[in-house]
């Protein structure tokens, strides 16, 4: 079967992602990991005028929400898992491929949306119980933007974040329904981030509606 041809606008953002070969660790401390997608992050921002909102680094995956104002997602994510890959293969003598396959993209086409996605990513470190509030968790371009640790990856102007600092994150670490993650992660798998309708709504409220 064909692959789907890659979505290529510069209008909305893209959720992006990709896991190691099995689900398995990376095979180098998650500080080199760290600091290999920052550097290449960094060039890809120089490079390809990618405009990142958020990178969030696990054990085994990432989640980037990121815009392509050139329509060049397809340049931009040859260039980054490439180099990343090789990177990673390289410091822990891995033959094989790093990553499991195709890295995924998913295109968010509203602000509600985005808000689901952003809080989404930005507690996947707290749903895999890793911290106790997002902030704390290292490999984060939140922990960055809160000053705690020198961020190299350069981030877009954070207007979710800094129209309502301590609201905001008082949101973010607000604990979400179990249906309500369930609908926001499914909704992230797709090519096209859509939520299911909460019933009598005219539009889907999930993680985001105590922040609006």
């Amino acid at each position: 079967m064909p692959r789907p041809k890659t979505v290529l606008q510069n209008e909305f953002p893209y959720h992006l992602s990709a896991r190691c070969i099995n689900r398995e660790w990376f095979q180098i401390p998650i500080d080199r990991v760290w600091e290999i997608m920052c550097s290449h992050l960094f060039f890809a921002h120089r490079c390809f005028q990618l405009q990142i909102h958020q990178f969030v680094l696990m054990n085994n995956h990432f989640h980037l929400l990121a815009t392509t104002p050139n329509s060049n997602i397809d340049k931009v994510m040859a260039f980054f898992m490439k180099k990343t890959s090789d990177d990673l293969s390289r410091d822990s003598g891995r033959i094989n491929q790093t990553y499991g396959g195709r890295y995924h993209r998913g295109v968010i086409t509203s602000h509600h949306y985005y808000l689901n996605a952003y809080k989404y990513l930005y507690r996947n470190p707290v749903e895999a119980n890793l911290v106790d509030k997002a902030e704390k968790y290292r490999y984060s371009t939140l922990r960055g933007l809160l000053g705690f640790e020198h961020l190299l990856i350069p981030i877009a102007e954070d207007t979710t974040l800094f129209s309502d600092t301590e609201g905001v994150l008082s949101w973010i670490n607000r604990q979400p329904s179990k249906d309500s993650l369930n609908s926001v992660a499914e909704a992230l798998r797709k090519r096209k981030f859509v939520l299911p309708r909460d019933r009598g709504s005219r539009r889907p409220n999930v993680l985001e509606n105590d922040l609006l």
